[in-house]
């Protein structure tokens, strides 16, 4: 059996509500259906990018953490 994870990112603007999402999550899964994967789960991968020292601390970002959802399909 094989596994497939594929990043998730929605298209939401100010006046679109959850229903619009809702709706991407299931063009998404119906796009990877049409290659025969099988829709799993989704889910949550939290990770933290680094942040830079800049030039003698002048520049110097502070690391930051982001959550990438991801969509789970097998085969």
């Amino acid at each position: 059996m094989a596994y497939k994870v594929k990043p998730f990112v929605a298209q939401v603007s100010s006046t679109s509500g959850s229903s619009v999402v809702a709706e991407q999550v299931a063009s998404f899964i119906e796009q990877e259906s049409v290659d025969g994967w099988e829709f799993v789960s989704c889910g949550n991968i939290d990770t933290t990018i680094a942040g830079s020292g800049g030039c003698f601390g002048f520049g110097a970002k502070p690391s930051t953490s982001t959550s990438i959802m991801v969509l789970i399909f097998k085969k």
